[in-house]
């Protein structure tokens, strides 16, 4: 994507990232990162630790003004919010829904 916004994005790949999660959620296992955060012991404030964690290295990267970094962990906190989100019981469509709300 380029720095003015206009480039193409292709919302499949959100769709894929969001279809692997449900998988490791239903199909757990312990080589796969997400699915040890899904089934953390420490329930679901594993998952917001790591959003919270994401989303304050997000916000560092854009106060640095470094670009790279700032995409690393703008993808970083986009996965970890899809995590919390399944380990929180709501589905992406729900999130995709109100958002196509808001836009009208």
């Amino acid at each position: 994507m380029s720095a003015t916004g206009k480039g193409q994005v292709d919302p499949a790949v959100i769709r894929e990232l969001w279809e692997v999660i449900c998988d490791r959620a239903d199909h757990p296992s312990e080589a796969s990162y997400t699915s040890r955060l899904l089934r953390d012991a420490k329930g679901i404030d594993k998952v917001l630790e790591k959003v919270g964690e994401e989303s304050n290295e997000f916000v560092i990267a854009v106060k640095n003004g470094v670009p790279q970094r700032t995409t690393e962990e703008a993808a970083d906190l986009i996965f970890h919010l899809l995590v919390a989100l399944k380990a929180a019981g709501i589905d992406l469509a729900d999130v995709v829904g109100e958002l196509e709300r808001r836009r009208k």
